[in-house]
């Protein structure tokens, strides 16, 4: 199994031959900022599994935590995961091409969920991380 996405121009593309893993909706505020909605979801992606395609050179680095780095495209603005001392970690499911193979698990940081905003799905809620989650 492949898994391919790009941004929303096409001008950078991954392929990813693994399943993708622990997929979530992200509540926190850097994740609504960043993607302009009530949520991100994200899932973790082996680096060893994740390669460029094409457009990596057009992959921009925004360092929103210690040690985690929000890529995005420098020509449309999608944002395409998460890396950790340079290692992709995480894809944005948005950027997925097709049938990612994974639906989102739970909630989290709905501590800090936008207020205007109600989950109403049965997925359990943590206020922040779940306990053994963290990315960092």
């Amino acid at each position: 199994m492949v898994i391919k996405g790009a941004c929303l121009c096409g001008a950078i593309r991954y392929e990813i031959d693994q399943p993708l893993r622990d997929a979530g909706n992200c509540h926190c505020s850097q994740c609504r900022k960043g993607h302009g909605a009530a949520f991100a979801t994200y899932a973790t992606v082996d680096p060893t599994n994740f390669h460029w395609v094409s457009g990596e050179h057009l992959v921009s680095l925004y360092e929103s935590s210690p040690n985690a780095r929000r890529m995005f495209c420098s020509i449309c603005g999608s944002t395409m995961g998460a890396t950790d001392h340079g290692k992709v970690i995480a894809v944005t499911l948005g950027t997925v091409e097709g049938d990612p193979g994974i639906k989102p698990l739970s909630h989290i940081f709905v501590g800090s969920k936008a207020n205007w905003h109600h989950i109403t799905d049965d997925l359990p809620q943590f206020d922040e991380w779940p306990p053994g989650d963290e990315w960092t």
